[in-house]
């Protein structure tokens, strides 16, 4: 009966994955890039045209099939066309000889992630009028057709997995008399080559993606390069071959297959959920290789469960299953898939506790919400299992009061008929069992759909707004620098109240007292502010927000103003994109 509880306590465990992330948890890693610094900072009036404008984000960002743009205010670029990123900064060289006027700054980068961000701001040069950046950013987005082609690609990946590597799984461990079931055989070669066709889908798409352009800049030699040349895109050019490797060893392995094909397909597999979990933003942030490990153990405990779970239902989809092979095969199938789903329990909580960082942000934020989706869809697939369960207890065999294995997908026992138990074949109904499998099959498939967004959507913890804490250097009203710096802490990122630490530096770093010193928030795109932070002194060179709070999400710009005496005044500004 042990075994047996376990099934409660297993959904109990899905079902609380979003307790995990609030107890304990550090600052989140970071996924999606966000925009940190810029100089000029938003909203900046100088005497002076400055020769360089930079940027900076919290990870390393990449141009690849982005741009970066600055425009003056009739639209005209008076950048040098030769932007370049290093790190974290993205630098974009200006033309000399700028005149008084406005200028926006529009961009859009390429996260580790391989997702894009994209955003502007807008500067002044003497006393020109400041041209809002909403315009040169409003074109700035995905188009509609890639982001819905690009999900469906990854859907058909992950569902080509589930058959490329979890049927052969299915028939070599549980079920060996299966490989004579051709319909199995076609089920993980198409598997396979669905996964080659996705990776290729995806390859194609990630230059328009990275670019904000449309499906017709598909085979754009330019995007093409760019995406090759990045490490996504060998990755997916790497995936497609493996698994047309896969696809030609499954279409033509003799039966049964001996032990040189089945190293092989294993080989092949494991590079194939390698090559599927070392992506997006497992690879983003602080702690990588924990994440990327866990990603790992997730793909593959997925493929495991849900190509079993393919397997057994196209099996049963015609009579003619022996009822001696099921009586061997689901036990075996039982004890793999409980061990898969709990694999995926422990993943789960590890990538959760990573992406979403807070209860808040699950409730807050469409990765949140998604994440909570999928949690109910998975609760479902085990409520039809537990039918599943109860038909094969009474139908194939098992033995009252014998112990029982605690299968999630429950479609089998591991007790052993006695023989006044064993069923004939011409007398073993089994559409009662197909039609629940079928359920289970359906509805995973809507969950492999979610997690095809997610893939694709800031995690929560990002979405959600994280903690701030940056130091930046004190600019004249001419732009110079060499004036000290000023730290700036804020947390959270939200709209509401937040704590918020300044201090202020001299050039050797020490901790120093000015005249005066005054912070304000505004929010240019919804024109809200400046509004004006309150401090209290909390010892030498350091101040409290007193009751600091954001009204609304968006990207907030805070700026701090020095006065250093009677004369002499320095300001420093950053973006905080509040979630």
């Amino acid at each position: 009966m042990r075994r047996l509880v376990a099934l409660p306590l297993l959904l109990l465990a899905l079902l609380g994955l979003a307790g995990a992330v609030d107890v304990g948890t550090a600052r989140p890693a970071s996924a999606h890039a966000v925009l940190a610094d810029t100089t000029p900072a938003a909203d900046a009036r100088l005497d002076v045209a400055p020769t360089i404008v930079e940027l900076r984000f919290s990870e390393a960002v990449s141009l690849g099939a982005g741009y970066a743009r600055v425009l003056a205010a009739g639209g005209d670029r008076v950048d040098t066309g030769s932007a370049a990123v290093a790190g974290d900064v993205l630098t974009v060289p200006l033309r000399t000889g700028l005149s008084e006027g406005s200028y926006v700054v529009t961009w859009r980068v390429v996260s580790a992630d391989s997702h894009p961000v994209s955003g502007a701001y807008a500067f002044v040069v003497g006393d020109a009028e400041l041209v809002p950046a909403d315009a040169a950013a409003s074109g700035s987005g995905t188009d509609a057709a890639v982001a819905v082609a690009l999900p469906a690609a990854r859907t058909l990946g992950y569902a080509g997995l589930a058959a490329g590597i979890g049927v052969p799984v299915l028939l070599a461990l549980c079920w060996p008399g299966g490989w004579a079931l051709a319909r199995l055989r076609r089920l993980a070669t198409a598997g396979a080559a669905g996964v080659a066709v996705a990776a290729l889908a995806s390859f194609l798409l990630q230059g328009p993606y990275a670019a904000g352009a449309g499906l017709g800049s598909l085979l754009d030699p330019a995007l093409l390069d760019s995406t090759a040349s990045s490490a996504y895109g060998a990755t997916l050019l790497l995936r497609a071959l493996l698994a047309l490797m896969l696809a030609a060893l499954l279409a033509t392995v003799r039966l049964p297959p001996g032990r040189p094909a089945l190293v092989g397909g294993a080989v092949l597999a494991t590079g194939l959920v390698l090559t599927t979990a070392a992506v997006g933003h497992p690879v983003a942030g602080a702690g990588t290789g924990l994440a990327v490990a866990a990603a790992v153990v997730h793909v593959a405990a997925m493929v495991v469960w849900l190509g079993g779970l393919a397997g057994l239902l196209v099996a049963l989809l015609r009579p003619g299953v022996p009822v001696a092979e099921l009586r061997e095969a689901l036990p075996r199938f039982s004890r793999l898939a409980f061990g898969a789903v709990s694999a995926l329990v422990v993943s789960g909580v590890v990538q959760s506790v990573r992406e979403v960082g807070s209860l808040g942000a699950l409730v807050s934020t469409s990765y949140g919400w998604l994440l909570v989706a999928k949690l109910a869809l998975v609760a479902v697939v085990l409520a039809a299992a537990g039918v599943s369960r109860v038909w094969v207890q009474q139908h194939v065999g098992a033995l009252a009061g014998r112990r029982v294995v605690g299968h999630v997908t429950a479609h089998a026992f591991a007790a052993t008929p006695g023989p006044q138990e064993r069923v004939d074949a011409a007398e073993l109904d089994t559409a009662p069992f197909r039609r629940s499998v079928l359920v289970e099959a359906a509805v995973a498939a809507v969950v492999l759909a979610v997690s095809a967004v997610l893939v694709g959507t800031a995690p929560a913890a990002d979405a959600a707004g994280r903690p701030v804490d940056v130091t930046l250097p004190l600019q004249s009203s001419a732009g110079s620098t060499g004036n000290g710096s000023v730290g700036l802490t804020l947390d959270p990122a939200s709209p509401g109240p937040t704590a918020m630490h300044i201090y202020l530096l001299d050039e050797s770093g020490r901790l120093v007292q000015p005249r005066d010193i005054a912070v304000d928030l505004r929010e240019p795109a919804q024109q809200i502010g400046p509004l004006a932070a309150e401090l209290e002194p909390s010892g030498p060179g350091h101040w409290t927000g007193v009751d600091v709070a954001f009204p609304t999400a968006g990207n907030w710009t805070v700026t701090v103003t020095v006065r250093l005496d009677q004369f002499t005044a320095v300001t420093a500004s950053t973006v905080v994109a509040v979630r």
